[in-house]
């Protein structure tokens, strides 16, 4: 959430990178503040009415302790509209900033300079590639074609337990799933990250303070018994636990790492680029999520970029990276890296990572803060990634590993497997 002093001060600028995103609703920005002007002045007003009626409480006071209560009287009746004044201006005040939060919440976060104006995903920077394609047999088959073969992923057996998008993964293929599971969170371990366990539900606090709420609300899926949410992500926990905390500078950076099933919706989602497990409902993946000083936070996304391309980089994966462009980007984003890795079997490049910097968006929701060696409190900025997505990760090594006597697991993968080959 933007800060409303910033958009105040800083009006043309908001308004020029929020154009970065191909923004519809630019007249938000006006309101926004034409609402904090209004929202100021009955502050001023509520203020000063209550100053008044403080000191004329005072000063009554003092005058019946003096047995001049004739005078006392009079001041009273002079001041008996301040108690309603200050009732009518307290209600006024609550319905301006209701009403200005309400319109800010629908602001998306504002691009950082390097980010490029576009609208679609055409228009995405490609900042680097990674490796040459995989050299595949000629009668080459997509994942979901080698997972029926060789019976590690049954995708109708979830249709008939749950629906389309949950998919069974048997024997071997649960192996991998669970190795893969292992693999990302030991390298994350040896990157600093300390491992958490987190609930898979949250309520609506918690999807607010990560932007998921309520940009995001029909994507999640909703327990509306207990008002709470099926999470998209191990962000949305790992990073509310530092909600409504004061940090200090020198525990910065905070590095957390997490496994979780996440859900979601993906509501719209249809056609030949979601089969198998190119889009799912629910998915394994391990999130690394960084808590910056907004100094170093920059610095630290590029490092979270390097870290998550070293993990495709040991998988023997040929990836690409992308810079988003403004109107590709997630709603809370300042800036974005995807890491695409290519399906020879599909030629096309598949999704596998985002890499986000939140700057101030999030930690402003989520009231988290650090104390500087100064003295002076201000806001956190926030990162997180996936380490990886697995869907698309499984369905790229069964792809680029594929041969004409079964599918080869990648060499880092096989202490964790236990096995060499799927076949």
């Amino acid at each position: 959430m933007l800060q409303v002093n910033y958009i105040r001060e800083n009006r043309e600028k908001v308004l020029e990178r929020l154009s970065v995103r191909n923004f519809k609703q630019p007249e938000l920005v006006a309101q926004i503040i034409s609402i904090d002007e209004e929202r100021r002045q009955t502050q001023t007003s509520l203020d000063n009415i209550s100053a008044e009626a403080n000191a004329a409480a005072k000063q009554i006071g003092e005058l019946m302790r003096s047995g001049k209560k004739d005078e006392a009287e009079a001041i009273k009746a002079q001041t008996s509209t301040h108690k309603e004044n200050i009732k009518t201006l307290t209600e006024k005040l609550n319905d301006l900033e209701t009403n200005q939060h309400n319109l800010v919440v629908q602001l998306p976060n504002l691009p950082h300079h390097l980010v490029k104006t576009g609208a679609t995903p055409e228009e995405n920077e490609v900042v680097l590639t990674h490796g040459e394609p995989a050299q595949l047999p000629i009668e080459a088959k997509p994942h979901w074609e080698l997972a029926a073969k060789y019976d590690i992923i049954d995708f109708e057996l979830g249709v008939k337990i749950t629906g389309a998008g949950f998919p069974v993964y048997k024997g071997k293929g649960a192996r991998l799933q669970r190795a893969l599971i292992n693999f990302f969170l030991d390298h994350a371990t040896a990157a600093g990250y300390k491992e958490m366990q987190v609930p898979h539900m949250v309520n609506a606090a918690s999807g607010f303070g990560t932007g998921q709420l309520p940009d995001k609300e029909g994507q999640m899926y909703h327990s509306t018994v207990d008002d709470l949410y099926l999470i998209p992500t191990a962000e949305v926990p790992v990073t509310n636990l530092y909600r409504d905390v004061i940090l200090k500078e020198e525990e910065l950076p905070i590095k957390n790492t997490a496994y979780t099933p996440c859900f979601r919706r993906e509501a719209g989602s249809y056609g030949a680029h979601v089969r198998g497990l190119n889009r799912l409902h629910q998915f394994d993946k391990v999130e690394v999520v960084q808590i910056a000083h907004p100094d170093q936070s920059y610095e630290i996304l590029e490092g979270m970029s390097a870290y998550v391309q070293s993990l495709l980089q040991e998988l023997g994966l040929h990836y690409r990276v992308l810079r988003l462009c403004g109107g590709d980007m997630g709603f809370t984003a300042a800036m974005t890296y995807d890491m695409e890795v290519w399906s020879a079997a599909q030629q096309r490049w598949l999704e596998v990572s985002s890499v986000s910097n939140f700057e101030t968006y999030q930690s402003n929701r989520l009231k988290l803060r650090f104390k500087g060696k100064e003295g002076k409190t201000q806001l956190a900025h926030t990162l997180n990634g996936s380490a990886l997505a697995l869907p698309r990760i499984v369905a790229s090594i069964l792809e680029n590993y594929q041969t004409e006597n079964g599918i080869v697991i990648p060499e880092v993968l096989r202490k964790y497997t236990g096995f060499d080959i799927i076949d």
